[in-house]
């Protein structure tokens, strides 16, 4: 996400280096190059325009101390317009009422039925909430069918009225139900059309207009750029919705839906979504967003998620486990399903301020783990317990059951050790500090590479 877009942005700021202070005159190569980089990441001109102008307003003049470089300063000065830009500060849905309704938009393709699915896991497993879904997509065929699917894997109840024709008459019924069921939440799935056209329009105003939702979301395909922003103003036309969902930003995405959309409709972006997991849903935070722009990472969230995969309880066991140096390959192979669970590794790494632009041409992927999850998985409970049996006629075996080789089996064996003899002393403090802690991390990393 946005990799281009970083380089060109870091390459215009390189322009002030060596000057002394922030003048009209050695900015303007600079905010050239901003705006190009912008435009090339199918930003809209007027935007970009726009944006380059405000930055330049609050440049000029600007006091730039002593112990700050003026590049460093046009850094800060562009962050803090970005995040304006996108909507400066997070924004929560409204899914208050007995019970609060959520209607979903968007465009057929846009990720909108997955996103139902996910909005409903964000307000079962983080808000606590009882959350109904409803099929309201009467034309496609699979429609009803993927929304079923999905929420059966998330333990949700869907509302469906198969044969009937009229969304309207069947979020009328659904409502019922979920009063009389007490449920918190209900998460309307509406019909797309592979283009905007007056029925789509018309019908979904109608539903708008029965159902009176708390909340109105349009789901928008970040990969489709200005055509996702020209899209989001004629359906905000009909709907004035309530705020935007950018789906599918772990594609080839250049950024400017993100960086366009709250500008041209003057409505905030609420969720992103990047790939099929539906635990893949993340609150918009402007502010970060603009920090993973300029290459800085974003911290905040990796913390956010490993937090939602280990609780404080989880993490007292485990510190006690590293310190009686207990810490066992069932432990090992825990950790590693936590860590797919928080999303895509490359995405993850990127979060790590520096480490985004390392690690730009390198491939990696979930896959990376599965060699290592292989020998794990060949191992008797017993041999995940006790490591230290495992001997040379164990490890051959362990060979030939996972499809590896006995190179692979000893050196993720070797790793194991030596991430547990790290850990051990991380977990019991002492002298070992940061340097300790990168070199742990560094050996979980090796074991999955490999």
């Amino acid at each position: 996400m946005f990799e281009n877009l970083i380089d060109r942005l870091e390459n215009s700021f390189k322009m002030l280096k060596g000057e002394g202070k922030i003048t009209e005159i050695n900015i303007s190569e600079t905010l050239k190059e901003v705006r190009r980089a912008l435009l090339d990441a199918d930003v809209s001109y007027k935007v970009a325009k726009s944006f380059c102008d405000d930055v330049k307003d609050v440049a000029i003049g600007q006091n730039v101390i002593k112990s700050v470089k003026p590049n460093q300063m046009m850094i800060k000065i562009v962050h803090d317009e970005l995040a304006k830009l996108m909507g400066s500060e997070a924004k929560d849905i409204n899914i208050k009422g007995n019970p609060g309704i959520v209607l979903v938009s968007g465009l057929q393709g846009s990720g909108k039925t997955t996103f139902c699915a996910k909005l409903a896991n964000y307000c079962k497993n983080k808000r606590g909430q009882k959350v109904l879904l409803v099929a309201c997509d009467v034309y496609r065929p699979a429609a009803i069918d993927q929304l079923k699917v999905l929420a059966q894997s998330i333990d949700v109840p869907v509302y469906t009225e198969e044969g009937v024709q009229d969304p309207v008459k069947i979020g009328k019924h659904a409502l019922k139900v979920a009063e009389d069921g007490q449920y918190n939440v209900v998460i309307v799935d509406t019909a797309g059309r592979l283009a905007v056209d007056k029925q789509m329009m018309d019908e979904i105003g109608s539903l708008k207009k029965e159902l009176k939702p708390t909340e109105t979301l349009f789901v928008v395909d970040s990969m489709t750029g200005q055509d996702a922003v020209e899209t989001a103003k004629a359906f905000n036309d009909v709907l004035d919705f309530d705020g935007v969902v950018l789906t599918k930003l772990d594609g080839d995405t250049r950024g400017g839906a993100a960086l366009s959309i709250k500008a041209v409709v003057n409505k905030p972006i609420k969720f992103i979504s990047s790939g099929e997991k539906l635990e893949t849903l993340d609150v918009f935070h402007p502010q970060r967003i603009a920090d993973r722009i300029l290459g800085m990472g974003d911290v905040v969230t990796l913390v956010e998620k490993a937090q939602e995969q280990m609780n404080e309880e989880d993490a007292r066991k485990l510190k006690k486990k590293f310190i009686k140096d207990q810490f066992t390959f069932n432990d090992f192979y825990k950790q590693i399903q936590q860590i797919k669970k928080m999303g895509n590794i490359k995405d993850l790494a990127s979060m790590i301020p520096g480490v985004g632009k390392a690690i730009k041409d390198v491939d990696i992927d979930n896959n990376s783990f599965k060699g290592v999850e292989a020998i794990i998985q060949s191992m008797t409970p017993f041999e995940r317990e006790n490591p230290e049996i495992l001997n040379g006629s164990r490890r051959q075996r362990l060979a030939s059951g996972s499809g590896t080789s006995i190179v692979e089996v000893n050196r993720l064996i070797k790793q194991f050790e030596q991430t547990r003899k790290v850990m051990k002393n991380v977990a019991g403090g002492g002298a070992v500090g940061m340097r300790k802690r990168m070199a742990a991390m560094q050996q979980m990393q090796n074991a999955g590479k490999h």
